[in-house]
């Protein structure tokens, strides 16, 4: 299939088209779209001791079915904001679990690192998930368990990822403020 070709099956970040949004949904819905902004990696994460800035594009999507599809890419960026390259890719599943407001999140990253959250909708716009399971490659981060919080602020999605290293502390490892492009 060429790039530009049309998939077979649907598959939107926008309710208003495409197939009808799963009732299963609910909990998860604000989250459906694409999303785009900036945010700091943690110095002890990126090795220089400093903090680092990067770009960061998300989308959200839905099939029909009871799960959103989630896709990350980040770059890095200059103190003055100029691209220096890619930089963290995530891909997963958001699942909303049950008929309350518990939640399951699959990310996978290209980095070797696959984490398996749960959690729960604390509010209509924001999430509270940590690590059940962590595994990985023999050159992947040595992460052994994570938290990542979630919230729709005025509008924006905002983040942050605090990970631990071995029996150590959970350390913040990367936050960001995102603004809805779609």
């Amino acid at each position: 299939m060429s790039g530009d070709t049309e998939l077979p099956v649907p598959d939107t970040s926008d309710v208003r088209s495409g197939p009808e949004v799963s009732d299963a949904l609910l909990s998860v819905l604000p989250l459906l779209g694409e999303w785009h902004g900036e945010g700091v990696l943690g110095g002890a994460v990126s090795g220089s001791g400093a903090d680092v800035r990067f770009g960061q594009w998300v989308r959200f999507t839905h099939d029909g079915r009871g799960f959103l599809a989630y896709d990350s890419r980040t770059w890095r960026l200059t103190d003055d904001g100029q691209i220096v390259g890619p930089d963290v890719r995530e891909s997963g599943f958001w699942r909303p679990r049950g008929d309350g407001d518990d939640v399951e999140l699959l990310v996978v990253g290209a980095d070797g690192l696959l984490e398996l959250y749960v959690g729960s909708a604390r509010t209509t716009t924001s999430w509270e998930l940590a690590t059940d399971m962590v595994a990985r490659t023999p050159d992947a981060p040595e992460v052994t368990r994570a938290v990542r919080l979630y919230g729709i602020v005025e509008g924006a999605l905002m983040y942050a990822v605090d990970r631990a290293v071995g029996d150590g502390p959970l350390r913040p490892t990367m936050s960001a403020r995102l603004e809805r492009i779609r």
